[in-house]
């Protein structure tokens, strides 16, 4: 009992600006998952192809890789509210006009911008958090990671009940809920000053000099190509309606979040934070074999148990990406996100070429199983140095929860 007092006055001490953060990045990552429970939806609405219609993940993402780039410049030279704010506009601007879309070509365009304001975003909430939570860097870590959690859990709910009613609906929903978020940042966050010193666009470039830093960014980007197979071809296999998707991405949500905050730091403090880093990505692998060969059932039951491990591995990579890296945190968070977020973006843009070109809609998971274990052998190479350790703190956090 003790020990849940002492969780909930963790919560309650936390400053009002890491909430109002943490509220924001709960909406903007709906946006991941958004799209899951329609995309059947999107393509008979506007006669596209499964391929086409996973290039609203590519263009999203593409374009928030890229712009991954100049999230450090930004926030150095207006500030960190002023970057976020800015990023929150954009996707209650370009969520709102999706709805409005006549063609795939239009929607994938409009995806492109939503993706810039989400790297504005996403990026300056990271080192937000960090800087502003009590209780440490871990303890401030675990927040976004559960953040990210509850996001992409509750985006297939909301696209699959907005959605029923037309494929519309989701993005016109999460541009209301964004206003909610750009109200509340700007009349809460106390506005920051602008860095003195200047960041270049070369910054993150040159934060992954650093080996340990770059390990971990390249074990991220392979993961995260499995990741967006699953997220943005898995709807076309099970071929089910929006409510059948949506339910099943959101237990796997609810996977991420609840084995992000309390099983990964239990785990990494059982075995290190390496080893169960290296585990996890292997039963990543393991489960993508019954996307592979498993019956459609089978595969609804995978999707699930991935979330345990993609909830261990985000708190995991994220943990040790900001504690590797003697650069500043948002330099370091801005290479880490880039290549982490171009590994989404390949398998956006890959995975329906690989279905055709290999005539087997099944082609896509085996190739990123594939990459899961390249990126166990990612992580073993560049054991020494050995990465942080996940501190007491992070894990007592993890216990109490």
């Amino acid at each position: 009992m003790s020990h849940q007092v002492k969780l909930l006055d963790a919560v309650k001490g936390q400053p009002r600006s890491v909430w109002v953060v943490a509220f924001a990045a709960v909406i903007a990552f709906m946006g991941i998952g958004l799209v899951d429970p329609i995309l059947l939806s999107i393509a008979e609405g506007l006669n596209a192809t499964p391929s086409e219609v996973t290039l609203l993940f590519a263009s999203y993402l593409v374009v928030q890789v890229l712009a991954m780039l100049v999230t450090g410049v930004f926030a150095s030279r207006y500030g960190g509210k002023r970057t976020m704010l800015a990023g929150l506009a954009l996707i209650v601007v370009f969520a709102g006009t999706c709805a409005l879309a006549g063609s795939i070509g239009q929607l994938v365009a409009l995806r492109a911008f939503w993706g810039l304001g989400n790297a504005l975003f996403i990026a300056t909430a990271l080192a937000t958090i960090v800087a502003a939570a009590s209780g440490g860097q871990m303890a401030a870590i675990l927040l976004y990671e559960a953040a990210l959690g509850l996001g992409i859990s509750a985006g297939p709910l909301v696209g699959a009940a907005l959605g029923s009613i037309s494929w519309r609906g989701p993005f016109l929903g999460t541009s209301l809920l964004m206003l909610v978020a750009l109200v509340l940042t700007a009349t809460m966050l106390v506005r920051d000053q602008p860095s003195a010193t200047r960041t270049s666009i070369a910054a993150p470039f040159r934060a992954l000099r650093d080996r340990r830093l770059l390990i971990v960014a390249l074990a991220a980007m392979l993961y995260t190509y499995a990741f967006f197979t699953v997220l943005a071809w898995t709807p076309f296999v099970l071929g089910y309606g929006p409510f059948a998707v949506g339910g099943i991405f959101f237990g796997w949500g609810l996977m991420v979040a609840i084995c992000g905050v309390v099983v990964g730091p239990r785990f990494a403090r059982w075995v290190g934070e390496r080893n169960a880093t290296v585990l996890a990505l292997a039963l990543y692998a393991v489960l993508l074999l019954a996307f592979v060969w498993g019956s459609r059932p089978l595969i609804a039951v995978a999707v699930v148990a991935s979330g345990i491990a993609s909830g261990c591995l985000n708190t995991f990579l994220t943990g040790m990406a900001m504690s590797v890296s003697n650069a500043p945190r948002p330099v370091a968070s801005a290479g880490y996100n880039f290549l982490r977020w171009s590994g989404g973006a390949a398998a956006a843009i890959l995975v329906g070429h690989l279905a055709e070109w290999a005539g087997s809609p099944r082609m896509p998971f085996v190739v990123a199983a594939g990459l899961c274990l390249v990126s166990v052998v990612v992580m073993y190479a560049g054991r020494e140095p050995n990465p942080c350790v996940i501190p007491d703190e992070a894990a007592a956090v993890g216990e109490q929860v």
